[in-house]
């Protein structure tokens, strides 16, 4: 079971993963050893995935953020659809989604010109796909990883 001192780690690593135990310690009101025993065992549950660096997308020239919905065939093989998607290293999230459409997936782009492309030769290829539908976003409002844990 997960406690109030375990959200406070868990909440001071989502805004900085590279805060220390003894920082996270001093905060929370624990020795660094027994911050660093939290963390072990919230990464032995599972509950911590992993520790990741947030790259600003444009700075890479990376200019274009589109969602894409899927409309696949119904009867097609998930698990191969899954697996194609998954083989799309510009696809950085993807979804199988309940309603008209069947996957949501989130692309980052050079351009337009390079989102067409990808388009046409990567996600049109998978078999079974019938139609999508992109969205391109003009501004991003908000954007975080951090999950809604209340103990801070």
């Amino acid at each position: 079971m997960i406690d109030n001192k375990d959200k406070k780690i868990l909440n001071i690593i989502q805004s900085d993963a590279k805060t220390s135990n003894a920082a996270i310690g001093e905060r929370i009101g624990l020795a660094p050893s027994a911050v660093f025993e939290r963390n072990r065992k919230l990464e032995s549950k599972g509950t911590i995935k992993g520790y990741h660096a947030v790259l600003e997308p444009k700075s890479l020239g990376l200019n274009t953020l589109a969602f894409v919905f899927l409309k696949m065939r119904i009867g097609e093989g998930q698990a191969e659809i899954d697996r194609q998607i998954r083989l799309i290293r510009e696809v950085q999230e993807a979804y199988h989604i309940a309603g008209e459409d069947c996957y949501l997936i989130k692309i980052w782009a050079k351009d337009t010109d390079e989102l067409g492309r990808l388009l046409l030769d990567k996600v049109h290829t998978i078999k079974g796909v019938i139609s999508t539908r992109t969205t391109i976003v003009l501004q991003t409002v908000k954007q975080t990883t951090q999950l809604p844990l209340t103990g801070d």
